[in-house]
């Protein structure tokens, strides 16, 4: 098995197609992402969130360039493990988050993440960790890592996890694949504006599916498919993600739009993912069982 290690110092702030890569790696190659939190680590204790550069952050470690995926083929990106760091970060305040516009007073707030706990006060929650910020290349103008879109970016979407493959579009050649944005726990919506913010490392295997036509982003996991879309308005990106489910259905399974807008309003969920980013990202869930039914596998069948 090829393993490549891609350390936390060579970071990008935007998705694009100009950057030089890190490192390339052939296709099925297992890559390891040593990322900083989305603070980019700047904020050791409180008062640091003064200082803050706001240029760096979100930043992601990559990009790295895939042998042989060439644009119309798609990355299929299985998250074999997450691992956090001990301390994770939380802010808030003004103009942030869903309650930014009531807020008068920046609040940061410091937490220790031990024995798979984080403590909230008088709560404590179990470690989740998922990925907030993974992407490919656009093929036009460079997006900012803060921004989701189709080819990825900060989906901040909690099935973004490990023991789940995600599927990205390759844009360009290489794909140039990046990720960061860890969180020891996040739920759905985001929104104070960001989750318990933590370094790690992340542990994949990336494969090429060549001349993909699913709808991407799209997340298998070993229950459901999610299908993932972004738009600046929350009623857009959950039509979009509907539609995107829909598309998948017709396509695979041979079903009219009717019949397959039908089958999810009665077995599928449309979900939020996030709602404080500059587009706000929506997901749509059907489960394998159902897709069984139809004679649909899974889409793909890990190595």
């Amino acid at each position: 098995m090829t393993v490549f290690e891609i350390p936390n110092d060579r970071l990008i702030y935007s998705m694009d197609r100009r950057h030089e890569p890190a490192l390339r790696a052939p296709g099925g190659s297992t890559l390891i992402f040593h990322t900083r939190d989305c603070f980019e680590d700047q904020i050791q204790q409180p008062a640091d969130y003064t200082g803050l550069n706001w240029d760096r952050v979100n930043p992601a470690t990559g990009p790295v360039f895939i042998e042989g995926a060439q644009p119309g083929d798609a990355l299929a990106i299985e998250i074999l493990s997450i691992e956090v760091g001990d301390r994770a970060v939380m802010v808030t305040g003004p103009g942030l988050g869903v309650e930014g516009d009531a807020l008068e007073e920046s609040s940061v707030s410091l937490f220790a993440v031990q024995d798979g706990q984080v403590s909230l006060g008088r709560v404590k929650l179990p470690v989740r960790p998922m990925i907030g910020v993974i992407g490919t290349a656009p093929a036009g103008e460079p997006v900012p890592n803060g921004t989701p879109d189709d080819h990825g970016g900060n989906m901040d979407t909690t099935v973004i996890c490990a023991g789940h493959t995600l599927f990205l579009p390759v844009n360009v050649e290489g794909g140039l694949l990046a990720l960061g944005d860890l969180h020891a726990a996040m739920g759905d919506g985001e929104v104070s504006v960001c989750g318990l913010e933590v370094p790690g490392k992340v542990t994949v295997r990336v494969s090429v599916v060549p001349q993909c036509r699913w709808p991407l982003p799209l997340v298998q996991t070993p229950q459901h498919l999610y299908t993932i879309a972004s738009a600046v308005t929350l009623d857009e990106a959950a039509q979009r993600a509907a539609k995107h489910m829909s598309a998948l259905l017709q396509q695979e399974a041979g079903l009219s739009r009717a019949e397959a807008i039908g089958l999810m309003s009665a077995a599928g969920h449309l979900q939020i993912s996030q709602v404080v980013d500059p587009q706000k990202t929506c997901r749509f869930e059907l489960s394998l069982e159902v897709l069984a039914q139809l004679g649909v596998g899974p889409l793909w069948s890990p190595a």
